[in-house]
């Protein structure tokens, strides 16, 4: 049985030949494989104490392969999941980057791109919450990143694999990750779609900020603060950002589900109105103005104009005012 991640590091684990190990969550280890005919892949491999629980390893297997269902351009496509011995895994398509690693790298993002890739998860998230799916543990290192820059999202169903795990067992796991943990989920509450779109509110706040709302080292306290605290001022810790992209955030994070977006096609309208918003601003330099601050304007230059022409026209007549003066001088 293997112990350590880098004990399969070299080794070929069903059609993959794995290269490096390129990270691990709280459950897997995920390597950079190649199949047989080079193609590079991402394999994600239960670590060894969930692999040897039969109970925990089905259930991770049995999402993985409703997982596997979900054909979507913003999804992970999962090409297999299987076992090998004693090691549970699936192969899925490898991408160039994460949200999370271009955060690490880079710090907040422009508002246009994190509106850019908001989109595509939304898009994602949609489509599988229409196929009866909840993602449950949406934060930035499950938003991957393609080389065309389309985000896709990954990690369906492992949490729903661990809350049914916990539920049957009560053994004490930690389901989803704390920061991104909607209210309802931090008290223990049925979920549905609107806790994927609290953890998506968390996650865009975190990019345009480049910290998530709540933070403590104390779990208990981090929960309450979801569930009581209202979120910092988005605009006051990154002032360019636009009023109306703060409003969507903020109604993500909302603390009651039924105050929060119930659907996809909301969240997309939204946020298409704050890219045509930033689109007139870029393109006019300003942002579009009202029929009466339009009039204002015209008649301010109209009154200019009028002045500039009062004031050659003065200086029109005292110039020949004072030519006439210098010519009866002369005579």
């Amino acid at each position: 049985m293997t112990n350590a991640a880098t004990d399969l590091v070299g080794q070929t684990l069903g059609p993959y030949d794995l290269e490096k190990l390129l990270g691990q969550g709280g459950f897997a280890w995920v390597f950079v494989g190649r199949e047989l005919d080079g193609t590079p892949v991402a394999v994600k491999v239960l670590k060894p104490r969930y692999a040897g629980d039969p109970q925990f390893e089905s259930r991770f297997r049995n999402e993985s392969e409703i997982a596997a269902k979900l054909e979507h351009p913003n999804i992970i496509r999962i090409r297999t999941v299987a076992k090998a011995g004693d090691h549970v895994y699936f192969g899925m398509d490898l991408c160039a980057d994460s949200l999370g690693a271009r955060l690490a790298r880079e710090g907040p993002l422009p508002e246009a791109d994190i509106v850019r890739l908001a989109r595509d998860i939304i898009a994602a998230l949609d489509f599988a919450h229409r196929q009866g799916v909840i993602h449950r543990d949406l934060k930035p290192d499950n938003v991957l990143i393609r080389s065309n820059g389309t985000a896709v999202l990954t990690d369906f169903g492992i949490a729903r694999a661990v809350s049914g795990y916990v539920a049957s067992t009560g053994v004490n796991m930690t389901i989803g990750t704390p920061h991104y943990l909607s209210p309802e989920q931090a008290q223990g509450r049925a979920v549905d779609q609107r806790a994927d779109y609290y953890a998506l509110g968390v996650t865009l706040y975190k990019a345009a900020t480049g910290e998530v709302p709540f933070s403590s080292t104390d779990w208990f306290e981090l929960a309450r603060m979801h569930v009581e605290d209202p979120p910092p001022s988005l605009r006051k810790k990154r002032p360019e950002v636009s009023k109306r992209f703060e409003r969507v955030v903020l109604k993500c994070l909302a603390k009651h589900p039924d105050d929060r977006y119930t659907s996809g096609a909301d969240l997309q309208a939204d946020l298409q109105e704050v890219l045509e918003r930033r689109r007139a601003t870029v393109e006019i330099g300003a942002a579009p103005i009202g029929t009466r601050q339009q009039l204002a304007i015209t008649g301010q230059m109209l009154r200019s104009r009028r002045t500039s022409w009062l004031v050659i026209a003065g200086v029109a007549v005292g110039l020949v005012a004072l030519i006439a003066i210098v010519v009866k001088l002369m005579r």
